[in-house]
């Protein structure tokens, strides 16, 4: 299946990359993924603790989830703003 294209305002073809994953483990909480996504497509959780992870730790960490992964426009602002590369980005065929 061929990718989704789009054309710039000049014209030329881009092929968007669309958010595929978030990882949570690297993921420190800042937001800024949040804040510059005009579509509302991730979400503040609280970070699941580690199996390995001591019971008794106090580990109330927040950390970003894709909670809306189809509003993602393919922007890849998500991806430019996050100071731990915490997202995928792929191109995503066209729907039939």
């Amino acid at each position: 299946m061929e990718p989704i294209t789009g054309l710039t305002r000049g014209g030329a073809v881009y092929t968007p990359t669309f958010v595929t994953a978030l990882n949570e483990k690297t993921c420190i909480g800042c937001g800024r993924c949040y804040k510059v996504c005009p579509r509302n497509v991730f979400e503040l959780i609280e970070r699941e603790l580690d199996d390995e992870a001591d019971e008794d730790e106090d580990d109330n960490m927040m950390v970003m989830s894709i909670a809306n992964a189809l509003d993602c426009i393919g922007c890849g602002a998500c991806g430019r703003v996050c100071p731990k590369n915490c997202h995928t980005h792929a191109p995503m065929p066209v729907a039939a």
